[in-house]
């Protein structure tokens, strides 16, 4: 065999390697996701506390081991990592084009989002139910509670660093505060109109509606920060 004909052979090799680990990542996620799903659902019908990790694995035809290889403990079933982040609002700050602001960033983020009926800002049946859910339960709620802390402590430290703010200087965790207040009215917002039985479509009006009237409350310290 030629050296050119054993190059050829080692980069088909290579890409079937690394094929076959797209294929199984995919594969992974499809599970996970579909275990969250199932769990959600039985969550929703009968209460989170009245739910086993056993009763999830029966019902999603997997393993308990299966269930923790995913999801070590009970609550990552509702919070799961591909729609949980504490890096949600960074994100959306760091990906911004110049002459933007952060807190542009944010609202531009959200208002995509909305619009396109996004499942990232509950536009999906049955939030209003799942978010009542959360919050009626202890452990789900203190979960949400230091989710949401993350968030803003990410984002104050990002803010933070793009500005050069000098130690013990609270304006970045002010902006990243107020921010964080943004998002957890909107999704208060949402998970009403959700309630309420109104199609994803009506729902993101209304969002759109709110993020303007919040726009507007904003000071011009706020909407200006941190601008790229």
């Amino acid at each position: 065999m030629s050296e050119i004909t054993r190059g050829r052979v080692r980069e088909s090799t290579r890409a079937e390697e690394i094929l076959a680990v797209g294929l199984r990542d995919e594969k992974r996620r499809r599970t996970r996701r579909h275990i969250a799903e199932v769990a959600t659902r039985l969550f929703l019908e009968r209460g989170f506390a009245q739910v086993t990790i056993a009763e999830v694995a029966r019902t999603a035809e997997v393993s308990v081991n299966s269930v923790y290889t995913y999801f070590p403990s009970k609550e990552d079933l509702v919070f799961y990592p591909e729609e949980v982040s504490a890096e949600r609002m960074v994100q959306m700050v760091r990906d911004r084009p110049a002459g933007q602001s952060a807190t542009d960033a944010v609202l531009d983020t959200l208002r995509r989002e909305l619009r396109d009926g996004d499942r990232m800002v509950g536009l999906t049946r049955g939030f209003g139910r799942f978010l009542e859910m959360v919050r009626a339960e202890p452990t789900l709620a203190a979960r949400l509670d230091a989710i949401e802390r993350s968030m803003v402590d990410a984002l104050a430290a990002t803010l933070a660093a793009e500005t050069g703010a000098p130690p013990h200087d609270p304006t970045a965790r002010l902006v990243a505060s107020q921010l964080g207040w943004v998002q957890e009215q909107l999704f208060r917002e949402i998970g009403e109109l959700s309630r309420a039985d109104l199609p994803p479509a009506a729902v993101a009006e209304s969002a759109l509606a709110l993020l303007d009237r919040v726009e507007s409350l904003l000071g011009p310290r706020v909407l200006a920060f941190a601008t790229r």
